[in-house]
């Protein structure tokens, strides 16, 4: 889909978009590295005994749960650049919104995933405000989950992303910087 514009909202409403299942299955060296540059020493992350013991087995950090959907931006034979939350761009064209910003990021997680598992990754648009205007400009804010299921089709996660689109006030002068000798501020 390209561009989401105000009359498309309500049909996309709680609608399943975008579902893509990875790429490549949940790898041990992934969750080792991300482990080991943020020093969680975690043994439920190292000792595969530890693992058993707690969860029945090796699993990644819940905190992963993205790495592993989140498309490369390049890749043999794709024709177009890849993005992850597609909806977002969607409603930012489709509302003529140039800018934006994610305010709040949560994620709930469920059946924890494991190394060898291949995740499928759907989108899901839960809300768009009216216009509103903010410091930042005039917009909407919008909500987007992403759901996170295994291989099994058991749910593992459901990111919620809130974002604000906008489009700055009075952006096409606040681009411009004035000029020597030109006044700025009040009155101007």
């Amino acid at each position: 889909m390209s561009g989401i514009g105000v009359t498309d909202i309500e049909g996309l409403i709680g609608v399943e978009q975008y579902v893509e299942v990875g790429a490549f299955p949940v790898e041990q060296g992934y969750v080792w590295t991300t482990c080991s540059s943020v020093e969680n020493g975690n043994p439920l992350f190292w000792d595969d005994q530890v693992a058993k013991e707690v969860t029945g087995g090796p699993i990644a950090p819940p905190s992963m749960v993205s790495v592993w959907f989140r498309p490369h931006h390049w890749a043999p034979g794709r024709t177009r650049v890849a993005l992850p939350l597609q909806i977002h761009f969607d409603l930012k064209e489709g509302l003529g919104l140039p800018e934006a910003v994610m305010s709040d990021n949560t994620m709930i997680f469920h059946e924890p995933v494991r190394p060898g598992d291949i995740l499928r990754t759907s989108q899901i648009l839960r809300s768009v405000s009216a216009e509103k205007t903010t410091r930042l400009g005039n917009g909407r804010f919008w909500v987007i989950d992403v759901e996170y299921q295994n291989q099994r089709g058991e749910l593992v996660a459901v990111e919620s992303y809130t974002g604000f689109g906008y489009s700055r006030a009075g952006s096409d002068a606040a681009d411009v910087a004035p000029t020597a000798g030109q006044k700025t501020g009040a009155g101007q």
